[in-house]
C-alpha cells in the first residue's frame, strides 16, 4: 500500500511539473526584450463584437504589468502615426501605452484598441493589422474633453464600423448626441469617415468615400431613395468591374447597413459582389434610371439583423457641367 501511494505521489508531481513547464508565460512588453508581432497582438485581451467603452475608462490607470514601452509599440505602429495620435506633450512627458482590446475583423484583419496617457492628457486609439501582422492604419478613437456636461463613447459593431458618440446635457435639461462613423478602407489603407451626425439639430451629413472617383462607365452614378439612403457606383479597376459604396437606413433609422467594395459585371446589366472569405453576396440590377439590390447570400455582418440590402434606388441626375466661353 505504501509503495502504491509513493508511486501515485511521484506521478502527480511529474504531472504538475509538466503542466508548469508547458504553460506559456505571458510576455511583458514594458522593457527592451525582443518581442514578436504575435507576442504584441496576443498581449491585448481578446473581445467579441459588439464592443463599446466610454471615457470613464480613464478614471483608473492600469497596472504597470500592462505597460507597453514606446520601444515595443513603435516596432509595430510607425513612429509617424504615434506622433500624430499623441500630438504635443510627448516630449515633456513620454506617453505610456496600455492594451485595451483585440478584435478579429471579418476579413481576418485584427483591430487593437490602445489607451495612452501623456501626462494629464488621455487618448484612446484604434489600429488595424492585416492577417500577416502588418500595420494598416490607425486613428484616434476617444479624446476626453474638459467639459462636465459631455460624455464620449466608442463602439465597434459586427460590420467593423467604428462609431464615436458624444452625448451632451444642455442647459435646458435636454440631451443632444453627435456621432461619427468610420470604416477601414483597404483601397487606401485608412479609416474613412462614412457618416456624421452633428450635436445640433441639423440632419447629419452622409459622406460618400468614393465620391471623387471617376465615373465613365455606363452605370456609374449616385442612386438614392431619400436623403439617408445611397448607392454610389464608380469605375472599377477594369472595364468589367464597378466600385461601389452603399449606406441605408430603414425603420426610422433603427436598422442600418454599410458596404463598400468592388462588383463584377456578370451580364449586360447585372453586377455581383462576391469576395472569397466573405459570405455576403449582393447583386446589382441596373436600368438607365435605377438600380435594384438583391441580397443573394447573408450580409448580416454589414447590416442590422432585422433588415436587408434589398431595395430599389433612383438614379440621381448629374449636375450640368459649366459651359466654356468661346474666345
Amino acid at each position: 500500500m505504501r509503495r502504491f501511494q509513493v508511486y501515485w505521489l511521484a506521478l502527480l508531481t511529474c504531472c504538475l511539473i509538466w503542466a508548469a513547464c508547458g504553460e506559456k508565460k505571458k510576455k511583458t512588453l514594458s522593457g527592451d526584450d525582443p518581442v514578436t508581432v504575435q507576442d504584441f497582438l496576443e498581449f491585448y485581451p481578446e473581445k467579441t463584437l459588439p464592443f463599446a467603452y466610454g471615457d470613464t475608462i480613464f478614471n483608473k490607470r492600469p497596472g504597470d504589468s500592462l505597460l507597453i514601452s514606446y520601444k515595443v509599440i513603435s516596432q509595430f505602429i510607425p513612429d509617424s502615426v504615434l506622433s500624430k495620435i499623441v500630438a504635443k506633450g510627448q516630449q515633456k512627458s513620454p506617453a505610456k501605452y496600455y492594451p485595451l482590446a483585440r478584435i478579429k475583423g471579418r476579413n481576418k484583419d485584427v483591430y487593437l484598441f490602445t489607451n495612452a496617457f501623456i501626462g494629464t492628457k488621455k487618448i484612446s486609439f484604434v489600429s488595424a493589422f492585416g492577417n500577416d501582422g502588418k500595420f494598416i492604419a490607425a486613428m484616434t478613437a476617444l479624446a476626453p474633453d474638459a467639459l462636465s456636461n459631455t460624455q464620449q463613447q466608442v463602439s465597434m459593431d459586427r460590420s467593423n464600423s467604428v462609431a464615436k458618440l458624444v452625448t451632451r446635457k444642455n442647459t435646458d435639461e435636454t440631451v443632444s448626441q453627435g456621432q461619427d462613423v468610420f470604416v477601414l478602407d483597404r483601397s487606401v489603407n485608412q479609416f474613412a469617415l462614412v457618416m456624421t451626425d452633428p450635436l445640433d439639430e441639423k440632419v447629419g451629413e452622409l459622406l460618400n468615400p468614393i465620391d471623387s472617383f471617376s465615373r465613365k462607365q455606363k452605370y456609374t452614378a449616385d442612386y438614392t431613395a431619400g436623403k439617408r439612403n445611397l448607392v454610389s457606383v464608380r469605375d472599377g479597376r477594369r472595364s468589367d468591374r464597378l466600385t461601389f459604396f452603399i449606406h441605408f437606413e430603414k425603420d426610422g433609422g433603427e436598422c442600418t447597413g454599410d458596404l463598400k467594395g468592388e462588383a463584377t459585371m456578370i451580364n449586360a446589366n447585372t453586377a455581383e459582389y462576391r469576395v472569397g472569405g466573405d459570405p455576403c453576396v449582393l447583386q446589382f440590377k441596373f436600368t438607365n434610371s435605377s438600380v435594384t439590390l438583391h441580397e443573394v447570400e447573408g450580409c448580416g455582418a454589414r447590416r442590422g439583423l432585422r433588415c436587408s440590402f434589398d431595395g430599389s434606388y433612383t438614379r440621381k441626375k448629374e449636375p450640368a457641367k459649366p459651359k466654356t466661353k468661346k474666345n
